[in-house]
């Protein structure tokens, strides 16, 4: 970036900031419309965001930025004659809080493997715009990067890593990091499933911008490299209407594949619903008897004809799940984007969900990390973390809101989860408050509670998982006891880094429990291990110093 010819600009930018104004908008059948705080009952919803960029960085002495926040060649420079307001939609999120052990020992919830949040934010952060807080999911921004877990043994499903440490951003309170792998496989080579891929693309009219439709035609022309004879490839398209472009194509046939990606255009309303019950009846049509049988969506979100809520499309959804056909997410654009109706098409019908800024993120997941997008390796996947009350007080689970189960729903096999793929990895961060602390959680003393005296006294918690195989029916449960042992006062560069990127979504969320943590101190416990081999996480580190300069400057 070249700071002398940017600096102008930017100093500019201080004397016109805009703050952003955001309306809480009712979606979905579930929402309380008689008055009641939206907020307080901590009920889904979408939530309107008129955005207005900052570019704030302060260069007044016109020197340039540390070798450390140098911006990596992928990132955009912000030009801000190119700010624009826009209308997006996030589900509000409450975060979650600290509970006491004694009146709840068992956390349960779902798995998440989705990223959409991170790149999303990512995308905000590199064009100068403020980022909403419910725009931040922090578990999607952890799982973005990946982590040095060891693979599952033969014959085992998952390898769980734990790790236990001080917490960076609460003296009270230590840090567990939980992650579990998946052993992956080359999704080029002839080990992989055949596949029995539908891609439904979104060609109305408000996909017309270069970071919708045409970056979906690149994306798709990079999957249709690494398909084979075996495959079949189908094309539907929506609109106004829905239309079927290509039907039962040969994987190989990569010039009629091509031919029907690059001839798309935009324009018209959007019907989604139509769209995704005519990709499912094409998938269908082809089914794949133990292979990846799949629906690849890629739209902005913003659907306006027919079936456009978030309760419509969910329950829509809920009824395709069933079919046995899994389905990937696909986000695109800026604007209009509908975050809130595509993490509900993910979450409700047995996919995962991604969004795509750039043709090197469009590599990421479809190339690079075909086999975790594409291939389903367990589903209905569940977490239950048991608390021993005699040496853990309380905990706080790290994001996952969207994903919190009842207890007793984590037996139950009707119940639907996470799903993950092969050579996914699932990071979960809790703060744990030990038994002997003295915060204060609110606690009620229980005159029947059991006394926890002496009993598994080494024991700190158990991680207990249960999962299905892509086409069971029943669960299958593991177990794994963790005890006061793990504890180390040293963080593993892996534990360092996802504390990072908690504490980062914290700060961008105005978290309540970030303390006195700044951007500063996030770059400056990043500066303990060097990253600089994987190059996400150099970016993401950019990012962070991108955020330092604008915090400082505008203190």
């Amino acid at each position: 970036m070249n700071t002398k010819m940017n600096s102008m600009k930017k100093l500019a930018a201080l004397m016109a900031v805009v703050t952003s104004v955001s309306t809480l908008t009712a979606c979905g059948d579930a929402m309380d419309t008689s008055g009641s705080d939206y907020a307080m009952n901590n009920e889904k919803g979408a939530q309107h965001y008129t955005e207005a960029a900052i570019a704030a960085e302060d260069y007044a002495n016109d020197a340039a930025p540390a070798d450390d926040e140098a911006m990596p060649p992928e990132m955009n420079s912000v030009d801000d004659s190119d700010i624009q307001q826009n209308d997006e939609e996030y589900n509000y999120i409450k975060e979650n809080g600290y509970t006491a052990v004694s009146s709840a020992p068992l956390s349960t919830f779902s798995a998440d493997v989705d990223t959409a949040s991170y790149t999303n934010v990512r995308r905000m952060i590199d064009d100068g715009m403020d980022v909403p807080p419910d725009a931040v999911r922090i578990e999607e921004f952890i799982n973005y990067f990946d982590y040095d877990y060891t693979d599952p043994a033969d014959g085992e499903p998952f390898a769980v890593h734990t790790e236990l440490s001080d917490c960076p951003w609460n003296d009270e309170t230590e840090l567990l990091m939980v992650g579990i792998n998946t052993k992956g496989f080359d999704a080029v080579l002839d080990e992989r499933p055949a596949m029995n891929l539908v891609f439904l693309i979104d060609v109305s009219g408000s996909m017309y911008d270069d970071n919708k439709l045409p970056l979906v035609q690149k994306s798709f022309s990079m999957l249709t490299d690494n398909l084979t004879a075996a495959d079949r490839v189908s094309i539907v398209t929506y609109a106004g209407s829905d239309e079927v472009v290509l039907e039962g194509a040969d994987g190989n046939d990569r010039k009629k594949i091509l031919r029907a990606i690059n001839d798309l255009e935009a324009g018209g309303s959007t019907a989604g619903a139509a769209g995704i019950n005519t990709a499912y009846d094409i998938a269908q049509k082809y089914f794949i008897d133990g292979g990846n049988n799949r629906v690849i969506l890629a739209t902005d979100g913003d659907l306006n004809v027919g079936l456009s809520s978030e309760s419509e499309l969910t329950r829509l959804i809920e009824e395709k799940r069933e079919s046995g056909v899994f389905l990937s997410v696909l986000g695109f654009g800026t604007g209009n984007y509908k975050d809130n109706r595509l993490e509900a098409l993910a979450d409700y019908g047995n996919g995962n969900y991604s969004y795509i800024d750039s043709e090197k993120e469009a590599k990421k997941v479809l190339v690079d990390e075909m086999s975790g997008t594409l291939f389903t390796v367990a589903k209905d996947v569940k977490f239950q973390l048991e608390f021993n009350p005699a040496n853990v007080k309380g905990y706080r689970l790290i994001g996952y809101e969207n994903r919190v189960m009842a207890a007793e729903d984590f037996n139950d096999d009707t119940k639907d989860a996470g799903e993950i793929g092969a050579g996914h990895s699932v990071t979960v961060l809790y703060e744990i408050v030990p038994a002997d602390s003295k915060m204060e959680l609110g606690e009620s003393k229980l005159k029947y509670a059991s006394d926890s005296e002496g009993v598994m006294g080494d024991e700190l918690l158990t991680v207990n998982i249960r999962y299905k195989e892509p086409e069971g029916s029943e669960s299958k449960l593991l177990t794994y006891p963790v005890n006061k042992s793990l504890y180390s006062d040293k963080m593993s560069a892996d534990m360092n880094f996802a504390s990072c990127v908690a504490e980062f979504g914290m700060l961008l969320r105005n978290s309540r429990y970030i303390g006195d943590v700044t951007y500063k101190d996030v770059s400056a416990q990043l500066s303990k291990y060097d990253y600089s081999d994987d190059d996400y996480k150099d970016e993401f580190i950019y990012l962070v110093n991108t955020m330092k300069r604008r915090d400082t400057n505008f203190q």
